[in-house]
């Protein structure tokens, strides 16, 4: 019989771990560590404006800016705004030695920049999550350099696991388009809800009914394709009644410029703008 997952993978972790950046993100990934069975006392993190959440987390061991000489970690978790990269990114070099896991979140910055900047560092994993990760919902898709071990990719899985679900690729080239899809596709869904509301109030319902509606329609229908065996084309189908209300709707949804066509080419922009930030 296949044992089960551990519920505390990182119970075990040794070394420490240095998180540069605690904003929502990289603070959503490190509550994910705790719950995760990480000892606070191995964290190390590096925020100019840490939250009271994180300055509360000293007081169980967490080292917070700390002071004085770096020693090298067994874990380097980069976080921080992709334009504070050039700045931020180099001074890491004192925390990332042979031995070192490297992970950035950082979106448009490659793993090409990540080896130029820390040049100390083997082993680089680039991943980018989306903002589901504040609820434990999130889905990251990670690619590794050749220098990251079996050991270090499970560690790097273990991780990012603590926000969602992991996908791994080993094309870099792949990052534009995840970002374009499931990086910038929570505002899609929310332009959903909002369209949805503005739909509804012009049909005539009040606009608190109609907002609430939108939200919870949104939400389930997210939540029954989460929980649901089916793929999305069934669920719609299963909606949809011949010559129906739902019908009529989809006829101007899926015709002619609908909303397959507006999303290949909002897809397509967001993918060519992250080739062109990556540089």
């Amino acid at each position: 019989m296949k044992k089960p997952a551990s519920s505390k993978p990182l119970a075990k972790f040794s070394g420490h771990l240095l998180l540069v950046g605690a904003g929502k993100m990289g603070a959503a990934m490190l509550d994910g560590w705790l719950a995760r069975g990480l000892n606070p006392k191995k964290v190390i993190v590096i925020e100019p404006q840490p939250a009271k959440a994180i300055k509360a987390l000293t007081k169980r061991g967490l080292t917070l800016n700390p002071k004085g000489k770096a020693a090298e970690a067994a874990v380097v978790v980069i976080a921080v705004k992709p334009q504070t990269a050039p700045d931020a990114v180099p001074p890491l070099g004192a925390y990332a030695g042979k031995a070192t896991l490297v992970v950035s979140i950082m979106a448009g910055r490659t793993i090409g920049f990540l080896e130029t900047a820390l040049p100390g560092a083997r082993a680089i994993v680039r991943a980018m999550p989306n903002t589901p990760a504040a609820i434990g919902r999130g889905i990251s898709v990670a690619v590794p350099n050749a220098k990251v071990t079996a050991g270090q990719r499970k560690l790097a899985t273990d991780l990012l696991a603590a926000i969602g679900k992991v996908e791994w690729v080993a094309d870099e080239a792949l990052i534009d388009a995840v970002t374009a899809l499931s990086g910038s596709g929570p505002a899609y869904v929310f332009l959903l809800a909002e369209a949805m509301t503005q739909a509804g109030i012009a049909a005539g319902l009040p606009a608190a009914l109609s907002a609430r509606l939108a939200r919870e329609t949104v939400a389930g229908s997210g939540e029954l394709l989460h929980r649901s065996d089916l793929d999305p084309a069934t669920l719609r189908q299963n909606v949809t009644s011949p010559g129906g209300t739902t019908a009529a709707a989809l006829a101007v949804l899926m015709g002619p410029g609908g909303f397959d066509a507006l999303l290949i080419k909002a897809i397509g922009a967001a993918a060519n703008r992250s080739r062109e930030l990556a540089g």
